[in-house]
């Protein structure tokens, strides 16, 4: 049996079916015993982890903030954009899913290796293309015939954006994206070969009335040198600086001349408080050792070692002993 949860109904009809022998109790455990036989499918082959998945949805979440900003700035409208999904598949499905006159904008991440695409949809490519030149922002599909000056307009535009992307991926990796090539028919290009597992993120956007995707397709190979870091344990580690020596020197000489109180505890007593309002002058409170004990010796207001009194050069003084070890107290 399935491991969905059932409603009251459904499990009040079921026992009802066993009771009318509409349905075989035995036949029903037999078919929970079976072996179950899961599909896979070779050619998609899911090389990442659902907790990479996840980091992977972070940094893209970050970049469609930022490039969100980046094209408000540009163009100066209404833009919104967000993760619509985060899914790994054949790179052939990829090229398959997508328009057969597109934008397609494909950079490298220096220093991964690979390339990395970013497919616009023609719509709202050509609605941010309008509104740069002065139009309202009216998306037409008229991406098969752009003019050099329009090509050149919308390739910058892009390119431009790859600095949101190098943000994006700061915590996890230094990249600088540098744009190679611009390009409309996806069939003009082939990054890796089709079966080659590629991660796609899905942007949903919004150019003032016009709306569409931005999908970024990034192949396996790119990711391979950083996938250890989209993990959650590398997210909740703090990062670790190795110690400039000039520097551990400055703290060390600064520790050196630091001031510290130090106090040397002769005993302490306790006492009602009705006998601290009686307390007079020349009343004697008793502490709770004797003048053979040997005091505490505290550094700030914890106990470090203890020590026995004296004179020195005509001044009280306390001579150290031995270290203080009392309870939870370690000494340290």
């Amino acid at each position: 049996m399935s491991g969905e949860i059932l409603s009251q109904s459904e499990i009040d009809a079921l026992l009802s079916a066993i009771s009318t022998g509409e349905m075989d109790a035995e036949e029903l455990k037999k078919e929970d015993t079976e072996r179950k036989v899961k599909v896979y499918d070779f050619k998609r082959a899911l090389r990442f982890s659902k907790d990479q998945i996840r980091s992977l949805t972070r940094i893209h979440d970050n970049f469609a903030r930022l490039l969100t900003t980046y094209f408000s700035a540009q163009l100066r409208t209404y833009i919104h954009i967000s993760v619509a999904s985060v899914d790994q598949l054949p790179y052939e499905e990829f090229i398959r899913s997508i328009p057969k006159m597109t934008v397609l904008n494909i950079f490298e991440v220096q220093p991964l290796e690979g390339r990395v695409v970013m497919e616009v949809n023609p719509n709202i490519a050509y609605a941010m293309m309008d509104r740069v030149m002065g139009g309202i922002g009216t998306g037409v599909n008229k991406i098969d015939n752009l003019t050099e000056i329009e090509t050149r307009i919308m390739s910058g535009l892009f390119e431009k954006s790859l600095e949101s992307y190098r943000e994006a991926w700061q915590s996890i990796e230094d990249i600088e994206p540098v744009m190679n090539e611009f390009e409309v028919n996806p069939q003009f290009i082939q990054m890796v070969s089709p079966n080659e597992t590629v991660i796609v993120i899905s942007l949903n956007t919004q150019v003032g009335e016009t709306s569409g995707m931005i999908n970024l397709c990034i192949p396996h190979v790119v990711l391979e040198p950083v996938i250890p870091k989209l993990s959650v344990h590398y997210w909740m580690q703090s990062e670790r600086k190795e110690p400039n020596p000039d520097e551990i020197e400055a703290l060390q000489k600064r520790i050196q001349v630091a001031k510290i109180p130090i106090l040397a505890e002769l005993g302490s007593a306790e006492i009602t408080f009705g006998e601290f309002m009686e307390l007079q002058t020349g009343d004697v409170i008793q502490m709770d050792q004797t003048i053979r004990d040997p005091l505490v010796v505290k550094i700030g207001e914890k106990a470090k070692f203890i020590g026995q009194p004296g004179k020195l050069n005509k001044k009280l003084a306390v001579q150290i002993i031995d270290h203080y070890y009392r309870g939870d107290e370690d000494g340290e």
